[in-house]
Order: C-alpha cells, then structure tokens, then sequence
C-alpha cells in the first residue's frame, strides 16, 4: 500500500470525536492501530487500491467505550451457571433453580446467581425454599449486587454454620427467631459458606473471559478496568487467565487490573502487591491499580453513612453501616500504595466511605505530593455536599455507574426509606460532580448490572432506565448525552491510563464503535434504542452484527 494511503477509511456519517479541539467530523482515516486524519471530504484522498472504506450511511461514529468498573470473568462464569439475573419474584427463581438442578445432575454443588433483593420480602430470602427444590445438594448463589449470598441447609451444614456461629466483622448472618441461619448471609459472611464452594476451573474462567470479552466488544467496549484481581469469596483470582489469554493471543481488549486489597491484612501485603504487578502486567494487560472496598451497599445496611440508617419505623437506627477498612490505616495504606506507584480504585458507596476514601488521598497527596496516579472513586451513591468540589480539588475522578441513577424496585422498596428524605435527595450526583470539575469515568459493575454502555447513557441522561415508567430520579443531577458520552470514553480512557485512547484524534489508537444511528440527533428518550453494529481496536475488527 502506498504510504499517503490508508487502511481503513469512515465516512458518509457524523463523527462524534470527543476531541474539544475537533468535535464533529464526518470522515475517520486509519493506517495500521492509530488514527491517520480526521475531517470531511478531504479524508477521502487517503483512499488507496486497497483501503477497506466502510459507509457509515448516516450512521454514527464514537470512540470505542471503555468501562472503568467491571468484572467480565465472573461475569462469564456465571452465565453459565444457574443464572436468575432478571428474575422478578420467588416463583420464578423457584422455576429456574428446579430446572438448572434438574439438568445438571452431577454437579456437587448448585452455583450461580442474580437474584434481586426485591424479590424477596426484606430483601432476604430463607434456606427452605431452596431445600424444597434441592433437597440433596448445596446450594450457593449471590445476588445481583454480589453483597450477598443465598445458601439451602446443606451448604450451612456444611460449611459448619449454626445459631452459635457469630457474625464476622464484616458482615452480618441473617436469622431466624432462634438464632440459626436464615440462608442469606451478608457481605464478609458470604465467606463462611463460600469458602467450601468449588472454584471454577482455569478452563472455565478462560471460557468465561472470553464469552465476557465478546459480550462486551458488542456493546463497543474496546477497554476496561477489571475491578477485582484477587480470590474473593468463591471467586478465584482471574489474573492468571488473563495472563493465559495474552499468551494465547486470545485478549483483544486492553485491560487495566486493579489487584485486590484484603481488607484486614494491612500493609504486609504491599511486597506481594507489588510482585503480583510485575507478574500480571504484561501485553494488553496492566495491573498497576489496587481495589480497596470502603464499604457495603446501602440495600443491606451495609454502605458506611454519616448518620445511621432509618428502621423500618423512619427512626434512626443503631446502624450507620461499616467501614471494612479503619480511616487511619486507610491514610496509611494509601499513601504507601501511592509512593510505590499505584493507582487506587475505591469501591465507596456511603457519604462517610467517600469522605473517608477522599481524606485518604488528601493524605497521601500531603505526604507524596501530586504524582500521576489518577485514584477514583467508584459508585458514590451518597456524597455529602460538602465532599462534592473535593473531587477536582484532589484530583480524583468520580467513577459512576449511571444505570442505577433510577427509581427501580430496589431503589424505592429497599433504599430510599432507610436513607431518609435528605439523604436520598443527594444520590448520584452527577450534575453536581459535573458542575463543580470533577472528572467522570463511567462502567457497569457487570454482572451486577447490564455493561451496555448505551443503557448506561440513556440513564445519565434521562434518569430513569431504558422502558420504565417510574418517575425521573433527581432530574437537576441529569447530564447532556456529550457529557456522559465523555464519561465512558475519554474518562474512563483517564482511569485507565490509556492516554492514546478515548477520542477519535490523529495519532491516537483506532478504538472505535459504530453505532446504528445519531444518538444526537434524536430526542433523548431514543438513545437505549441504538444499537452497536461494529467495533474495531487498534484498527481491528473484532465485533460485527449481522446486520452492519
């Protein structure tokens, strides 16, 4: 190929850059993995014998989404396990495990997940109806949050659990009036059965990652932050299999791990942390961030507040929630892992987990001075007012997940009464983050909730999810599509220390997402209707609909 021509030329569509020196463009030129020129008809000179030029046809043109909070082993994993994700009530969960039992009679153990806690009175369901539908073998499943677990009286027996057995710091068994196990066990609790559950194989994961992986490039993700590296729960360290699937050739997204944090085993863990980065930091793989969770999630009581919890009565409660790591020790831990060159991904519901979190990198910005290590907050369903500006002050970006920025069942069933009025009114704020300079990443949580990155924009947006008809959640926190669609590219593009990505610019790699239609120019009430019909990293194409 000559050497004024190009690989791959867009044209015939809008481009939607998210470059503020060049915004809007209508023609995209790639010569190998990098953007050659932007512009209009002009790019169309760079079309050579053999330039592959696809018609965007009125079509548009993003860059590639890159999802900054994600966990796509599990997520594969699970889906090919008993899967209740979208179940809405105990009938059909009943249904679904008696059939996943049924055709699987030789697994020892009956696994898998998504339930929603709405499904079930106090958003805890009991061991007797799963003993019903699996007499003979335990049973294990979390919830869609992955906060909580749902066990049959095989799994407690098994695991040693009974009315003696005390709540772990962590976390918390549900019971019943005589103190034996319910069945649904909170946070750190989830360990004391999940401990005895068969891992998933290398073999499995593998297959897991790479059904995650396609999944995810069909949505136009090109890149995302793996927000947990670590054996967690019954959850086996994914790094491996992604190191195997560099090695195999088979990782064609980039992949930014954040290495887990246990979160009582203190600064002894840093050499091994840092000998895990070396090892696992190879290829499209970079683990150069650490996960620390601050705290729970509020459905459960569990998300670290301010003021305590509402009882079912609108009093306060003797709850405000838990902070799995002390706020001295977390200054102390996040400045080391700051000095030693690691970003810090915080899982930070709660207004007192965001302060606390934000305190601990005041602390290490004191002690460290300002280094390029771009920690952030992920989730921030509460942020007090007074924590809001301390984001741009700090440096550090609010990582949001915007599909739960709606009234959904759990949010107006289990959510909004135990936080109280005030509370509730400052939930996700991200007009306020927005407003005040913060930078935004935006992910999923998948398999907590859809990675449609799409979806996500809808509900920025529009506050409230794709198809409902509850009422707009908080509409002064709503952002413009340009704003959100920032997020989700060149913001988590800014998390994930993918410099050369996240807007359609020349000299940047080509990841980019072809969407079936202009999301801007139609009512925003549209945007969960487009779809993805390509996606391309590097210049590669690595997913195509049948009908692109």
């Amino acid at each position: 190929m000559h050497a004024a021509t190009a690989d791959l030329v867009f044209t015939g569509g809008p481009v939607h850059t998210v470059d503020p020196v060049r915004p809007y463009a209508t023609s995209v030129a790639v010569r190998g993995d990098r953007v050659l020129a932007v512009g209009h008809d002009e790019v169309r000179d760079l079309v050579g014998p053999a330039t592959e030029v696809v018609d965007l046809r009125g079509r548009l043109l993003v860059p590639g989404f890159q999802d900054a909070h994600v966990h796509p082993v599990g997520a594969g994993v699970e889906a090919g396990q008993c899967d209740l994700s979208g179940a809405t009530d105990p009938a059909e969960c009943a249904a679904r495990i008696r059939a996943y039992a049924d055709a699987h009679p030789d697994r020892p153990w009956i696994t898998g997940g998504g339930w929603s806690m709405e499904s079930f009175p106090g958003g805890t369901p009991d061991r007797h109806l799963l003993d019903t539908l699996v007499p003979d073998r335990p049973v294990y499943l979390v919830n869609r949050d992955h906060h909580g677990a749902w066990a049959n009286t095989r799994a407690l027996e098994l695991a040693g659990l009974d009315r003696r057995t005390p709540d772990p710091a962590d976390g918390r068994i549900e019971r019943e009036a005589d103190g034996t196990p319910g069945g649904t066990l909170q946070e750190g609790a989830m360990r004391l059965v999940a401990d005895h559950v068969p891992a998933a194989t290398a073999d499995e994961q593998l297959a897991g990652l790479l059904h995650a992986q396609a999944v995810l490039h069909g949505y136009g993700v090109t890149a995302w932050q793996d927000a947990l590296l670590g054996a967690h729960a019954s959850t086996p360290d994914a790094a491996p299999v992604y190191r195997r699937a560099v090695r195999e050739g088979l990782l064609t997204a980039r992949v930014r791990g954040a290495l887990w944090w246990e979160p009582s085993g203190g600064l002894g863990q840093l050499p091994e942390l840092l000998r895990r980065r070396e090892e696992f930091t190879l290829g499209g793989l970079n683990a150069h961030t650490v996960k620390i969770m601050q705290d729970g999630i509020a459905e459960n009581g569990t998300a670290a507040l301010l003021g305590p919890y509402l009882d079912a009565c609108g009093c306060a409660s003797g709850n405000s929630g838990l902070s799995f790591v002390d706020p001295r020790e977390l200054a102390e831990v996040v400045t080391a892992l700051d000095a030693e060159g690691f970003q810090v991904h915080f899982h930070a519901l709660g207004d007192r987990a965001v302060r606390e979190a934000l305190d601990a990198v005041e602390a290490a910005l004191r002690a460290n001075g300002r280094r390029d290590n771009r920690h952030h907050l992920a989730h921030l369903q509460v942020v007090d007012p007074a924590d809001v500006p301390r984001f741009r002050a700090l440096g550090a970006t609010a990582n949001v997940q915007a599909l739960w920025a709606a009234h959904e069942p759990q949010m107006d069933e289990l959510t909004i009464p135990f936080l109280g009025r005030d509370r509730a009114a400052r939930q996700y704020p991200f007009a306020d983050l927005v407003r005040s300079g913060a930078t935004l990443a935006a992910g999923s949580d998948w398999p907590v909730s859809s990675p449609d990155p799409i979806a996500a924009l809808h509900t920025a947006v529009n506050r409230h999810q794709p198809g409902s008809d509850r009422p707009v959640f908080l509409p002064e926190q709503r952002i413009p599509l340009h704003t959100a669609l920032a997020a989700y590219t060149a913001g988590s593009a800014h998390v994930n220390h993918l410099d050369d990505t996240g807007t359609i610019t020349p000299g940047k790699l080509a990841d980019l997402a072809v969407l079936d239609r202009d999301v801007f120019a139609r009512p925003a009430e549209e945007i969960a209707l487009a779809r993805v019909l390509e996606t391309f990293v590097g210049g590669r194409r690595v997913h195509r609909a049948p009908d692109a």
